[in-house]
Protein backbone atom coordinates (compact mmCIF):
# COMPACT_ATOMS: atom_id res chain seq x y z
CA UNK A 1 0.00 0.00 0.00
CA UNK A 2 2.82 2.33 0.65
CA UNK A 3 4.12 1.95 -2.54
CA UNK A 4 1.07 2.50 -4.37
CA UNK A 5 0.36 6.36 -2.38
CA UNK A 6 1.21 8.97 -4.19
CA UNK A 7 0.08 12.26 -2.69
CA UNK A 8 -0.04 15.55 -3.64
CA UNK A 9 2.25 17.02 -1.65
CA UNK A 10 1.67 20.30 -2.58
CA UNK A 11 -2.03 20.65 -2.24
CA UNK A 12 -2.30 18.53 0.28
CA UNK A 13 -1.34 18.85 3.48
CA UNK A 14 -2.99 15.82 5.63
CA UNK A 15 -1.18 13.43 2.77
CA UNK A 16 2.09 15.25 2.82
CA UNK A 17 1.89 14.88 7.23
CA UNK A 18 0.70 11.03 6.51
CA UNK A 19 3.60 10.47 3.90
CA UNK A 20 6.01 11.80 5.93
CA UNK A 21 5.51 9.94 8.72
CA UNK A 22 5.25 6.62 7.06
CA UNK A 23 8.67 7.61 6.03
CA UNK A 24 10.01 8.52 8.83
CA UNK A 25 8.22 5.21 10.69
CA UNK A 26 9.42 2.93 8.21
CA UNK A 27 13.09 4.23 8.20
CA UNK A 28 13.35 4.14 12.26
CA UNK A 29 11.40 0.60 12.67
CA UNK A 30 11.14 -1.10 9.33
CA UNK A 31 12.84 -4.29 9.28
CA UNK A 32 11.71 -4.39 13.10
CA UNK A 33 7.60 -4.18 12.04
CA UNK A 34 6.86 -7.57 10.79
CA UNK A 35 9.84 -9.42 11.77
CA UNK A 36 10.27 -12.69 10.35
CA UNK A 37 11.55 -15.70 12.70
CA UNK A 38 13.44 -18.28 10.45
CA UNK A 39 11.78 -20.98 11.27
CA UNK A 40 10.30 -23.15 9.12
CA UNK A 41 6.40 -23.93 9.38
CA UNK A 42 5.58 -20.76 10.83
CA UNK A 43 3.86 -17.91 9.41
CA UNK A 44 5.94 -14.27 8.93
CA UNK A 45 4.27 -13.04 11.36
CA UNK A 46 2.30 -13.47 13.81
CA UNK A 47 -0.90 -10.81 13.27
CA UNK A 48 -3.18 -13.47 13.00
CA UNK A 49 -2.56 -15.02 16.14
CA UNK A 50 -2.51 -11.36 17.96
CA UNK A 51 -6.33 -10.81 16.12
CA UNK A 52 -7.32 -14.18 17.79
CA UNK A 53 -5.84 -13.42 21.22
CA UNK A 54 -7.57 -9.63 20.58
CA UNK A 55 -10.91 -11.00 19.96
CA UNK A 56 -10.65 -13.50 23.02
CA UNK A 57 -9.82 -10.17 25.31
CA UNK A 58 -12.52 -8.29 23.60
CA UNK A 59 -15.39 -11.02 24.04
CA UNK A 60 -13.72 -11.79 28.10
CA UNK A 61 -14.53 -8.12 28.81
CA UNK A 62 -17.91 -8.03 27.54
CA UNK A 63 -18.99 -11.42 28.87
CA UNK A 64 -17.27 -10.45 32.67
CA UNK A 65 -17.70 -6.62 32.41
CA UNK A 66 -14.61 -6.01 33.53
CA UNK A 67 -11.64 -3.98 32.23
CA UNK A 68 -8.99 -6.20 32.43
CA UNK A 69 -8.10 -9.35 31.01
CA UNK A 70 -5.24 -11.31 33.28
CA UNK A 71 -6.90 -14.33 32.82
CA UNK A 72 -6.61 -14.65 29.37
CA UNK A 73 -3.01 -14.92 29.90
CA UNK A 74 -3.59 -18.63 32.13
CA UNK A 75 -6.36 -19.94 30.01
CA UNK A 76 -6.08 -18.30 26.74
CA UNK A 77 -4.20 -21.12 25.22
CA UNK A 78 -7.20 -23.76 26.24
CA UNK A 79 -9.27 -21.16 23.89
CA UNK A 80 -6.94 -21.26 20.61
CA UNK A 81 -7.00 -25.37 21.12
CA UNK A 82 -10.92 -25.15 20.79
CA UNK A 83 -10.29 -23.01 18.22
CA UNK A 84 -8.43 -26.03 15.77
CA UNK A 85 -10.66 -28.74 14.45
CA UNK A 86 -8.65 -31.46 16.75
CA UNK A 87 -6.09 -31.75 19.21
CA UNK A 88 -4.21 -33.98 16.37
CA UNK A 89 -3.87 -30.84 13.55
CA UNK A 90 -3.02 -28.64 16.82
CA UNK A 91 -0.11 -31.08 17.68
CA UNK A 92 0.81 -31.44 13.71
CA UNK A 93 1.06 -27.80 13.81
CA UNK A 94 3.59 -27.47 16.80
CA UNK A 95 5.54 -30.81 15.65
CA UNK A 96 6.44 -28.71 12.38
CA UNK A 97 9.24 -26.94 14.23
CA UNK A 98 12.04 -28.68 15.07
CA UNK A 99 12.30 -28.81 19.20
CA UNK A 100 16.40 -27.42 18.95
CA UNK A 101 14.93 -24.29 16.85
CA UNK A 102 12.27 -23.73 19.21
CA UNK A 103 14.08 -23.88 22.46
CA UNK A 104 17.10 -21.75 20.80
CA UNK A 105 14.39 -18.60 19.46
CA UNK A 106 12.76 -18.88 22.97
CA UNK A 107 16.14 -18.81 24.64
CA UNK A 108 16.57 -15.50 22.20
CA UNK A 109 13.02 -14.11 23.63
CA UNK A 110 13.69 -14.49 26.98
CA UNK A 111 16.84 -12.40 26.36
CA UNK A 112 14.90 -9.76 24.71
CA UNK A 113 12.18 -9.68 27.95
CA UNK A 114 15.08 -9.80 31.01
CA UNK A 115 15.28 -5.85 31.26
CA UNK A 116 11.39 -5.58 30.87
CA UNK A 117 10.98 -8.08 33.75
CA UNK A 118 13.66 -6.26 35.87
CA UNK A 119 11.99 -2.70 35.48
CA UNK A 120 8.53 -4.70 36.16
CA UNK A 121 10.61 -6.05 39.19
CA UNK A 122 12.35 -2.83 40.14
CA UNK A 123 9.08 -0.92 39.61
CA UNK A 124 6.87 -3.29 42.06
CA UNK A 125 9.52 -4.11 44.58
CA UNK A 126 12.43 -1.98 44.44
CA UNK A 127 14.07 -2.92 47.71
CA UNK A 128 13.75 -6.39 46.59
CA UNK A 129 15.43 -5.58 43.35
CA UNK A 130 17.80 -3.86 44.56
CA UNK A 131 18.65 -6.53 47.14
CA UNK A 132 19.57 -8.77 43.87
CA UNK A 133 21.32 -6.39 42.05
CA UNK A 134 23.67 -6.49 45.07
CA UNK A 135 23.74 -10.16 45.74
CA UNK A 136 24.19 -10.49 41.80
CA UNK A 137 27.08 -7.95 42.21
CA UNK A 138 28.83 -9.90 45.49
CA UNK A 139 28.29 -13.21 43.66
CA UNK A 140 30.04 -12.30 40.62
CA UNK A 141 32.79 -9.84 42.89
CA UNK A 142 33.51 -13.66 44.17
CA UNK A 143 34.03 -15.27 41.36
CA UNK A 144 36.11 -13.03 39.97
CA UNK A 145 38.13 -12.67 43.03
CA UNK A 146 38.47 -16.65 42.90
CA UNK A 147 39.61 -16.50 39.14
CA UNK A 148 42.26 -14.17 39.63
CA UNK A 149 43.75 -15.72 42.66
CA UNK A 150 43.63 -12.56 45.02
CA UNK A 151 42.52 -12.53 48.38
CA UNK A 152 39.35 -10.85 49.09
CA UNK A 153 39.74 -7.52 50.65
Amino acid sequence: MRATFAPDLKRKPAQRALHGAWRRTWRAYGPDLLHCYDIPGLPPDNLRLEALFGRLRRHQRRISGRQSTRERRDFGQCQVLFGTASEEELLAQIRQVPLAVYHEHRQRLEEAEAPHRFLRRLHRDPLRAVGDLIDQHAARRTELEAASGLPPP
